[in-house]
């Protein structure tokens, strides 16, 4: 059976996609999932069957290998404590900005670096 992971999933409207291990899109429908599961994350390791029908791949019986890491909101710090990761954070764009200006993008490992904080501030001003 092929694996994949889930590439996205609405539960609202009962579908989502797969990207198998070969690299190819399976559609998932709601009723491919595991009786009692609803809902399931992206990133999740799928093993699954697949259906070649008239509209493409299509994921019949999927079976959940391994969930999709937890990102579960953590309690929110306290705003002066965030004033101050705020703070650096505007002195590490307000450098990439200058570097930018030159003409000259951050190194990739650098550029991982700034991403990785601007997505954990959001992560804590959201939570």
């Amino acid at each position: 059976m092929p694996v994949g992971r889930v590439k996205w999933f609405d539960p609202d409207k009962g579908f989502g996609f797969l990207v198998s291990d070969e690299g190819q899109e399976v559609f998932l429908p709601v009723r491919a999932l595991p009786e009692g599961v609803k809902d399931v994350k992206a990133g999740t390791r799928m093993e699954f069957g697949v259906l070649d029908g008239r509209r493409g791949l299509q994921a019949l019986g999927a079976t959940i290998i391994e969930a999709a890491p937890s990102v579960a909101k953590a309690q929110r710090r306290p705003a002066r404590e965030m004033a101050v990761v705020v703070e650096d954070l505007i002195k590490l764009l307000d450098n990439t900005s200058n570097g930018l200006r030159r003409g000259k993008y951050p190194q990739g490992s650098q550029a991982k670096k700034i991403a990785q904080v601007l997505r954990r501030v959001a992560d804590d001003i959201d939570a």
